[in-house]
């Protein structure tokens, strides 16, 4: 009877040990199974990213070659509206034609003037297109203005509140003239000597008030074909109502501006109708619109009185060659981005320097960084300032002496 206890329990250790073995090879190949599944997801979700991006691919070569195989579109002009189906176009190769719209295109945008797309064979019309720039114009508007800021202009403080009174204040807030019952100007001239800033506050005016922003050289409006000129000034004031908010900033307005007068050549009559275009365009537009001109010049004396007259260009800002005080906010903004091993006597600089403009001053920290640069030092000091003011005195020399009054 004491043998049968051992012989009952080796069986009972033996399952017990197999049904472990049997459990732990189950629960590794669950563990295998679950890993191969998740490897087959990832890769499944692989393929399909990867078909969408087939898919994308196909479609976009379907496009690119439906638009090898299909036929170009003539460009006409919207001479009239018929009736609600059929309108009178101009094709650009010179016929008239009446046609139809397909259904998709907007009937209200179908205006006189309005630039479209005719199918080749029907002549329906496909799309409407934008209104035609001249590149030139184009150009003027590619002009940024961002970086500019009143921040950044000293010494002005006056000129650039009557700036803003004509610019900013009827852009912004055109219901206080109305509630005066007053007309705001309709543009200002910005009249002194070189390199006091005009150019500047224009930008800093466009800048802050986040319009669109046409910089005209005057100069690059002038053609030699008769009537080119004038279609030019016709195009950027046409333009600028388009994209209102727009200031249109014209600078050196004596290329176009001058006085006319009886005699001269054809050069200079073309000048005249340019300018008699442009007094029709400042004529033209709105008040209370959205399109404002500022006008720079540094010679106001020689410019037509038609031109200055109130109506077109109604204030007149002088911007006069920095004062004492002027010339110390002007130097401060300048050397504020310059490494400086002390504090600099700016009294001493500015006082050297009377007779200089913002150009001039700015040219001043250049020079005094030069000069640091060939004695191989990574700072100014206040001894290059001073060397560079009198450097700047005897180019100044040479600079011929213009007096101006006031328009």
């Amino acid at each position: 009877m004491s043998d049968s206890g051992p012989s009952t329990s080796a069986p009972a250790a033996s399952t017990s040990a197999g049904t472990d073995d049997r459990k732990t090879a189950a629960l590794t190949a669950y563990r295998q199974a679950l890993k191969q599944h998740e490897e087959l997801s990832d890769g499944l979700k692989r393929l399909r990213f990867g078909l969408k991006d087939l898919e994308k691919d196909y479609d976009k070569t379907e496009d690119d070659i439906k638009a090898l195989q299909s036929v170009g579109q003539i460009i006409g002009e919207v001479l009239k509206q018929l009736d609600e189906e059929r309108f009178i176009v101009k094709a650009s190769s010179g016929p008239r034609y009446v046609v139809g719209c397909r259904s998709t295109v907007p009937r209200h945008k179908l205006k006189q003037g309005v630039r479209v797309s005719l199918d080749m064979t029907t002549l329906t019309i496909m799309r409407v297109l934008p209104r035609e720039v001249d590149p030139l114009v184009y150009n003027m508007s590619i002009e940024d203005p961002a970086g500019a800021s009143f921040a950044g202009i000293g010494g002005l403080g006056e000129q650039i509140r009557e700036l803003r009174e004509v610019i900013e204040l009827p852009l912004m807030n055109p219901e206080l003239f109305m509630r005066v019952g007053i007309k705001p100007p309709k543009g200002v001239l910005l009249y002194g000597p070189p390199g006091t800033g005009k150019t500047l506050l224009a930008r800093a005016v466009a800048a802050t008030l986040d319009t669109n922003f046409l910089k005209v050289v005057s100069s690059a409006i002038v053609d030699k074909y008769i009537g080119e000129s004038a279609r030019l000034v016709r195009e950027m004031f046409g333009y600028a109502k388009e994209h209102e908010p727009c200031i249109i900033f014209m600078d050196e307005i004596d290329a176009i501006g001058g006085r006319r007068f009886s005699e001269g050549t054809s050069a200079d009559r073309e000048i005249q109708r340019t300018l008699m275009e442009l007094l029709n365009q400042m004529d033209g537009f709105d008040h209370l619109g959205k399109t404002k001109i500022i006008m720079a010049t540094n010679r106001p004396d020689t410019l037509d009185p038609a031109l200055l007259r109130p109506g077109r260009i109604d204030r007149k800002i002088e911007i006069p060659l920095p004062n004492e005080q002027s010339r110390l906010e002007i130097l401060k903004i300048h050397t504020k981005p310059i490494a400086k091993k002390e504090e600099l006597d700016y009294e001493a600089i500015v006082k050297l320097s009377d007779g200089f403009n913002g150009a001039d001053l700015r040219n001043v920290c250049s020079e005094a960084g030069m000069f640091a640069i060939r004695d191989d030092r990574d700072y100014c000091l206040q001894e290059d300032f001073m060397k560079a003011v009198r450097k700047l005195q005897e180019a100044k020399k040479h600079e011929s002496k213009i007096d101006y009054s006031a328009v």
